[in-house]
């Protein structure tokens, strides 16, 4: 899709650049699909990376911690996407439920949790729900 594919656009994420983005461009070769420019960072420098991870943002810099992005939703008074199941629950709601609905709920919390995070990391006013849409 062309609207995705500008240069214009940031790949986004909490962890996104130690674990999503290496693991989705790792699936991607695997299954022998070509990495978007976006992904394809082989030769880039660091500024030329157009991926934001809130976790970098909120680290200052120090690299010895981990900060969830449920305990930073916490912290910034943003509802928590893990009120149902959690990223480690993925695979059993998965494989063994088979409830791929339930996995895509939680996914879209996920990333308005990420944004919302975002929002409060730059001083934006918060998006409200009546503004969201989920396309499918």
């Amino acid at each position: 899709n062309a609207k995705y594919s500008s240069d214009d656009n940031y790949l986004c994420g909490h962890n996104g650049k130690e674990f999503d983005f290496p693991y989705i461009a790792r699936r991607a070769l695997i299954h022998r699909l070509k990495l978007p420019k976006i992904l394809d960072t082989a030769g880039c420098k660091p500024w030329e990376v157009r991926h934001l991870d809130t976790m970098e943002l909120w680290r200052f810099g120090d690299y010895k911690n981990y900060t969830s992005l449920n305990l930073l939703s916490a912290i910034f008074d943003i509802p928590s996407p893990k009120d149902d199941i959690s990223g480690k629950d993925v695979y059993k709601v998965y494989y063994q439920e088979k409830d791929l609905e339930r996995i895509a709920t939680y996914c879209q919390k996920d990333v308005v949790t990420l944004i919302r995070v975002y929002m409060r990391y730059r001083g934006d006013e918060m998006i409200t729900d009546d503004k969201i849409e989920f396309i499918k």
